[in-house]
């Protein structure tokens, strides 16, 4: 109880310049995240270099909370690689495996077919209204790694946002009263 009382007397002594200062020290610790962000999806030729798993629909590979890292290249995909891809009116990507390509004769374009190693049946069912294939350019990368369960906060936070907020608060909190 006396540590709220200290944070609440030195919340009022703070000064204009330890104001500027922390608010710098904040803006460079997030531009220097997304600097980071940027360079991973310029090194892996991907929009989004790492993801992590929702659903359980590649067990036993990748189970829920694994943090998978993606790359995107030139080289054509097969039957077998795991990709995480992003198919029109669907916000979140899906990682499921490559089951089968097609390449049409006339454009020399690649149409894939995927499905969960967990699952029953195929992607169709997944893809936009009409759409039978994946083409390359639904394609976000191909899985090169992975950490397993180490995404799992992100899960919580999405599947219970009170706890995001709580942490958001939580960090606020703390710059506000470090006295460096």
């Amino acid at each position: 109880m006396d540590w709220i009382g200290e944070s609440t007397e030195y919340l009022k002594s703070i000064k204009i310049r330890q104001i500027l200062s922390q608010a710098i020290s904040f803006g460079l610790i997030v531009t220097s995240a997304l600097m980071i962000w940027k360079a991973l999806m310029c090194w892996t030729g991907s929009e989004s270099p790492v993801v992590v798993v929702l659903t359980g629909s590649m067990e036993p590979g990748f189970a829920r909370g694994d943090i998978l890292f993606l790359h995107m290249n030139k080289d054509p995909i097969r039957a077998g690689e795991i990709v995480v891809y992003n198919v029109e009116g669907r916000d979140i990507p899906i990682v499921h495996r490559v089951i089968k390509v097609h390449e049409a004769r006339d454009t020399g374009e690649d149409y894939i077919l995927t499905k969960g190693d967990n699952n029953h049946y195929d992607d169709i069912g997944l893809y936009a209204k009409d759409q039978l294939w994946l083409q390359r350019h639904h394609i976000m990368g191909k899985v090169i790694g992975f950490l397993p369960y180490v995404g799992y906060g992100t899960i919580i936070m999405t599947d219970l946002p009170i706890i995001k907020y709580i942490l958001i608060g939580a960090l606020v909190l703390l710059i506000l009263t470090s006295k460096d």
